[in-house]
């Protein structure tokens, strides 16, 4: 099965980190333990935050519909250990739609 890890970081460090990935990472890269290192630019994570979100089944579902009714498309997920967060990360041209999609939402 496939797995990946992903984390977002300022688009100027990118080069940087991604050289420091590669250095810390070269043996496995080398045995194909790990693929790849793929940077991906212009993104933005936008978070949806409230107490009431933690006793309320769907939360995340309705999230994703109102992001999908806009076409915008989910890069990836988090959930806050608190529950009372969501955070998604979508392309930068998508940002204002995105916030505007989750703020509409009645949770």
């Amino acid at each position: 099965s496939e797995q990946s890890i992903c984390f977002v970081i300022p688009q100027n460090s990118s080069a940087a980190v991604v050289r420091a990935l590669e250095e810390g990472l070269a043996n496995e890269l080398a045995r194909r333990d790990v693929d790849r290192i793929a940077p991906r630019e212009s993104v933005v994570i936008v978070t949806a935050v409230g107490a009431g979100m933690r006793e309320t089944p769907g939360v995340a579902s309705q999230v994703f519909g109102a992001l999908a009714e806009q076409k915008i498309n989910v890069i990836a997920i988090a959930q806050g250990s608190s529950e009372c967060s969501i955070s998604v990360v979508v392309s930068s041209a998508d940002a204002d739609a995105a916030v505007r999609a989750i703020h509409a939402l009645t949770i």
